[in-house]
């Protein structure tokens, strides 16, 4: 198979972004020219003037976001240590949870954990009262069914990142008389980690906009809001694309803060020198080109 040439990809890129422009634009100009005229006021308001309801719905999408990761966190690494379990029944265990939070969609998850519970009389998911803050069950429901469908996911990028270290690490750690407990935090998965930190990172970048699916239980977190609003306005066009900008906005945000923790964990390793692909790279595109060597493991769905 032929290489493409090195400018090919990002030339792609920025045609793809002028072709999307130029379809808004004519979006927009046939609007005007056939139906309601578009109100920019809602798009200018939402995007730079958010109201009290906007900028809470920013900050619960970014707080669901987050916990949801870390519960995604903490059960994908004990699912990934259970898969390499010794004791079968650990690792059906295991094999059980993962089979059935990767095979199943997520929307049904949602619904099924806040509805099903509910009306089965398994959990009600009362509203839980903290000295800082009241969580409504939606919330709860929203952030289990996002934490653990992440931590199905998330087992396999961790299983991965563990085969990726030399065996031979694990047994000098056995031949000083280490526990298989001590190996892994003290050998293993801070190697580990730095095979694990990208497609983490990207999983957390998919996260932000999955929270969007919460508006099926009517947790209001951003997308929810401006959905109510642009129904009372009737604005489709200028609300969702503030949305969207939002969206774009914070996801570019976590883009930064990415490329620079894998600076980071690179220094002192092979290819350190780049430190993974640029922020350009991680926006627009332009990296490995077919082959090229290809990451261990990468994230998303």
């Amino acid at each position: 198979m032929s290489r493409r040439p090195l400018w090919l990809r990002p030339a792609l890129g920025l045609a793809g972004v002028l072709a999307l422009g130029a379809l808004v634009a004519g979006c927009a100009s046939s609007a005007a020219g056939s139906g309601p005229k578009l109100n920019w006021t809602y798009f200018f308001d939402t995007l730079f003037r958010p109201d009290d309801k906007i900028r809470f719905g920013i900050w619960l999408t970014l707080s669901i976001a987050i916990l949801s990761q870390l519960i995604g966190v903490v059960l994908g690494t004990f699912a990934a240590l259970g898969k390499m379990a010794k004791l079968r029944p650990i690792r059906w265990a295991a094999n059980f949870y993962i089979w059935l939070f990767r095979g199943t969609p997520l929307v049904v998850q949602i619904v099924l954990f806040y509805f099903g519970l509910s009306v089965a009389r398994i959990y009600g998911w009362p509203t839980l009262n903290l000295p800082f803050a009241s969580i409504d069950g939606a919330i709860q429901a929203g952030v289990f069914a996002l934490g653990v469908n992440e931590g199905a996911y998330f087992a396999e990028i961790v299983r991965a990142g563990i085969l990726s270290i030399d065996p031979g690490q694990a047994e000098a750690g056995k031949a000083l008389g280490m526990t298989y407990g001590l190996i892994m935090r003290r050998i293993v998965l801070p190697q580990a980690a730095r095979v694990i930190v990208p497609p983490l990172g990207n999983e957390f970048n998919n996260m932000l906009k999955t929270t969007s699916l919460l508006v099926l239980i009517s947790v209001p977190e951003l997308y929810t809001i401006v959905n109510r609003k642009q129904g009372n306005a009737f604005a489709p066009f200028e609300f969702y694309l503030a949305a969207a900008v939002w969206y774009l906005l914070m996801t570019t945000i976590w883009s930064v803060i990415q490329s620079w923790i894998e600076r980071r964990l690179a220094k002192g390793t092979a290819g350190a020198a780049t430190g993974g692909p640029s922020l350009r790279e991680r926006l627009f595109g332009g990296g490995p080109v077919p082959g090229d060597k290809l990451p261990v493991i990468t994230g998303g769905r």
